[in-house]
């Protein structure tokens, strides 16, 4: 079984949507050194009989990328550095395009399972891969069709994050899917705007403690795997009845009521430092983002679709994490919340101003989590009903080479309603202790079970 890659066309917008070159600033957020890297993900469609479309998924994909493109044309451009500073800058010309690959499955997406299940060198063809220092600067944009042999297809793909991030992504391909089912305008404008909505005070300064978990180091490589070794994806899955259990448990030995990110998160992060071989005095870090639209004053406009996530940070060392209590650990991943403020935000971007050529790093041993299961994916609904799954490839997060995603279970997998499924990327040589670390989740210790793969 393998993917047959056929041509890659190159969509303009449809009409032209500017008349002169010219050069589009990102904000600090967008030009975070966390942020250079190209995020992949896909998303699987059926073609039952009831959601039959008149025309294949191609024509409907390239036809609506190009109008979309009128109001998104940065993702046509090209990203570069600009003197000086060598800050990443958009450029705008002419004739620029988003590479489209067509592509082709001959086996079904039931035979498949949906992807709920996925082999990792299959998937991995289902999504462009464009190197973030070179391909991915010159198209920050590309995107992979590829149609199985029951008629559903995926689409695939690869952006590069410094013009948006996962929000501001699903906000351009609702508009596409808005245009191909048949809406004239968009429900929501795109906002640029972005160096003097998020850009540094004059002068900048940094009023919170930015420097506990952000260090500065010019020789750190932070997408590098070499210190790692080779690095595998484990998928294990959770039952709502676990969820209840552990939480029912951290209440009684704790007094406080915690989320599923908050638990589980401590849990799976104890499992993977225990399972690398961390030394005990060495600091790790767990890493996630919160949106920040509505926290900064004023809030970001609706349309806006750069980056408006802020990275969060709880830092301990190795032995802190393996020995304390999972709610102790739990409650500084609550804490940690409390931080999402405007100060921090605007501090946040001051320190990538006055830093910025210092190399900011959060540092090697950085564990990513982010949660996947409420962001409204379903909407994207090209005239087929919306993906029926939503799967992430990428390899790197928030400063993290061992990113954690909580996924939902595919729409059209039978049998796997209860809970949802979790996606972990760790060093291969840890795999075995970490399985035996998730393999807890049964003890009587903590008195709930759950399936772990």
């Amino acid at each position: 079984m393998g993917v047959k890659v056929g041509k890659t066309t190159h969509v303009s917008p449809s009409t032209p949507p500017f008349h002169q070159d010219h050069v589009l600033p990102l904000s600090h957020l967008d030009t975070d050194p966390n942020l250079r890297l190209s995020f992949r993900y896909l998303r699987a469609y059926l073609n039952s009989t009831s959601t039959t479309h008149p025309n294949p998924p191609s024509h409907v994909i390239s036809t609506v990328l190009s109008a979309a493109l009128v109001h998104y044309y940065p993702l046509a451009a090209t990203l570069r550095r600009r003197p000086g500073d060598h800050r990443l800058e958009v450029f705008c010309a002419a004739g620029q395009a988003v590479p489209l690959v067509h592509a082709t499955v001959d086996c079904t997406l039931d035979s498949l399972n949906y992807l709920d299940d996925p082999d990792a060198h299959f998937v991995e063809q289902l999504v462009p891969d464009p190197s973030p220092e070179e391909e991915g600067l010159v198209n920050p944009c590309v995107l992979q069709v590829t149609v199985f042999k029951c008629g559903g297809f995926t689409l695939g793909a690869a952006i590069h994050h410094s013009l948006c991030d996962g929000l501001g992504g699903t906000q351009f391909f609702n508009a596409m899917a808005e245009l191909a089912r048949g809406a004239s305008r968009l429900s929501v404008e795109p906002v640029w705007d972005r160096a003097s909505l998020l850009g540094p005070r004059d002068p900048p300064k940094v009023e919170v403690p930015i420097h506990e978990f952000l260090s500065l180091d010019k020789e750190f490589l932070p997408y590098s795997h070499a210190s790692l070794g080779q690095v595998a994806r484990e998928w294990f899955h959770v039952r709502d009845e676990c969820l209840d259990h552990i939480k029912t448990l951290l209440f009684e030995r704790s007094g406080l009521r915690f989320t599923t990110f908050e638990a589980l998160g401590a849990f799976i992060w104890r499992a993977k430092v225990k399972a690398s071989g961390v030394p005990g005095d060495e600091n790790v870090k767990f890493a996630y983002s919160i949106n920040i639209r509505k926290q900064v004053t004023p809030a970001l406009p609706a349309g806006y679709w750069g980056n408006g996530c802020v990275a969060m940070y709880v830092n301990l060392s190795a032995k802190e994490v393996a020995e304390k209590p999972i709610w102790e650990t739990a409650e500084l991943i609550r804490k940690s919340k409390s931080n999402a403020t405007d100060e921090y935000v605007r501090s946040f971007i001051d320190f990538q101003d006055l830093h910025y050529g210092d190399g900011i790093t959060a540092g090697k041993r950085v564990s990513g989590f982010t949660d996947w299961r409420h962001l409204g994916h379903s909407t994207v609904d090209f005239g087929w009903g919306g993906p029926v799954t939503v799967l992430p490839l990428s390899r790197n997060l928030l400063g993290s080479v061992e990113p954690c995603f909580f996924l939902p279970y595919s729409s059209a997998s039978a049998g796997r309603k209860d809970g949802f499924k979790v996606l972990v990327t760790l060093e291969e040589s840890a795999v075995p202790a970490f399985r035996e670390e998730m393999s807890k989740f049964s003890s009587p210790e903590f008195g709930w079970s759950c399936d772990a793969a």
